[in-house]
């Protein structure tokens, strides 16, 4: 459809306020306005005639499921954005929010909000709050009963504004403080677990002995590629030899990301190109300047995969692979081969639409769209591992438990302690942990990675006696909202 009919979508409230004149004085009606008119007609009838009056804002929900019902039947990446949905959009792209720094949860037994944990460094952690605090009120506002995703609206805010949080910690009486609110960075790397002297940097290596260090990617925004190079320079420094890059439920983010991520690796070559309706190419190659971790043939990579890796997490597994810089490790990846543009439309309160404007092609041409694949190669989507590595079920899970416990943090060694108490373990609803963790985890597609490296690096210089494992990476599906 014309960008000229979705403006004629966003003014159909307009219309019907103004008592749908357009029948009166409509111009001569073409195919598009006729389409559109269908809208104006079916939104006017349910104004009209459902069995109670909508108010203003089920009004607005109206028009706006409408609009994303139809983009949704188009293509199932592609929405609208209302303001708050922008504002929440450009915020995960950005990496950054203006809150205090609190990943927030709700106690299950008194149903007030909680403190999951509070990040590092952020005015929450430095204000000394710990995991497991109650959040009582917001200002004057109880949040008892309160969800979570509207406590943020109410803790989040500009940087340099102030909120007051009411806490109640057991065994004390509840106090008031008072927070500024500060930009709070939305970190996309990680590493295998929280260093103990300083619970803001990470432990990278998984195999010290051997130099075999881990870099998780959780999303490719903003601050992905400079805080990868600096992750990967932290372990040159300190003498790593390999890195795997875990990728494993990394659902994608900014194109121009999952461009630079393989452009550190590769000193030449097509990462990518991108084709249009009218199958206009763009192509991107790598540079040869800024190339890191060479030579490359004496410090392998190793990307780890999942069916949860997706868009540019494809991009980038696909070009290490057609370029055999990595070997790939895990499940095969989601399949999505399709590129999403914003397009603002202009209204105050800025609105938007996320439309798929493209779709995207492997350095060797080969398709990724699962739902694209040619009809003679039905299996030619997503990005098929060197060394497949199935998980079961359980497995899945614990090692999405593993991810969460990794990365929650007690709070500030000052108040918790020099040694960080334990992570908890998820509970379900009935207080049951979800997971029987008396076992240490092993994770199958971890130890397959390192086994290569391991076995890869004796060719460069004979690798020392094999290193216990740890813990997986932080990030993953349970970490809860930040606020």
């Amino acid at each position: 459809m014309p960008l000229r009919n979705l403006a004629w979508l966003l003014i159909v409230p307009g219309l019907v306020g103004m008592g749908l004149a357009v029948t009166a004085s409509a111009p001569p009606p073409d195919k598009d306005y006729k389409l559109v008119r269908q809208l104006v007609d079916v939104f006017a009838e349910v104004d009209a005639n459902f069995y109670r009056e909508l108010t203003d804002e089920e009004r607005q929900q109206f028009v706006e499921a409408m609009i994303n019902g139809g983009l949704q039947k188009l293509d199932p990446h592609s929405e609208y954005f209302n303001a708050a949905a922008l504002k929440q959009f450009e915020s995960d792209s950005q990496g950054s929010f203006g809150g205090v720094g609190i990943l927030l949860g709700i106690d299950p037994k008194t149903k007030f909000l909680m403190v999951d944990h509070p990040m590092p460094g952020t005015p929450a952690y430095e204000a000394e709050l710990i995991a497991g605090d109650l959040i009582v009120k917001v200002g004057d506002t109880s949040t008892e009963g309160m969800t979570v995703p509207e406590a943020r609206k109410l803790i989040t805010g500009e940087p340099n504004t102030n909120v007051t949080l009411t806490i109640r910690r057991a065994g004390q009486p509840d106090k008031q403080v008072t927070l500024t609110r500060a930009n709070i960075q939305t970190h996309p790397i990680s590493g295998v677990r929280r260093r103990s002297d300083d619970p803001a940097k990470w432990e990278w290596f998984v195999d010290k002995p051997n130099g075999i260090a881990l870099i998780r990617i959780s999303t490719f925004n903003e601050l992905t590629d400079k805080e990868l190079e600096a992750a990967v320079k932290e372990i040159e420094d300190a003498g790593g030899k390999a890195i795997i890059l875990d990728l494993r439920g990394n659902g994608g983010g900014l194109l121009d990301q999952a461009i630079k991520v393989p452009d550190l690796f590769l000193t030449q070559g097509r990462i990518v190109s991108t084709r249009d309706r009218r199958s206009k190419e763009r192509v991107f190659e790598a540079k040869e300047s800024g190339t890191i971790f060479l030579p490359a043939e004496q410090k392998p990579l190793v990307v780890l995969v999942n069916e949860h890796s997706a868009s540019a997490s494809e991009i980038v597994a696909a070009a290490f692979q057609d370029h055999k810089r990595a070997v790939i490790v895990g499940e095969r990846t989601f399949g999505k081969g399709s590129v999403q543009k914003l397009l603002r439309l202009g209204t105050d309160p800025p609105t938007a639409i996320k439309l798929t404007t493209e779709t995207w092609w492997r350095p060797s041409g080969a398709n990724m769209d699962r739902r694209l694949a040619p009809k003679d190669k039905l299996d030619e989507w997503g990005v098929k591992p060197d060394f497949e590595v199935p998980l079961t079920p359980e497995q899945r899970l614990r090692y999405r438990v593993e991810l969460y416990k990794s990365q929650w943090l007690a709070g500030k060694p000052s108040v918790v302690g020099p040694t960080q108490p334990p992570p908890p373990t998820p509970k379900d609803d009935n207080g049951k942990p979800i997971i029987d963790d008396s076992k240490p985890f092993e994770d199958p597609q971890l130890l397959k990675a390192v086994e290569y490296l391991r076995k890869k690096l004796t060719g460069v210089g004979q690798a020392p006696v094999p290193a216990p494992i740890p813990a997986p990476p932080a990030g993953g599906f349970l970490t809860p909202i930040a606020g």
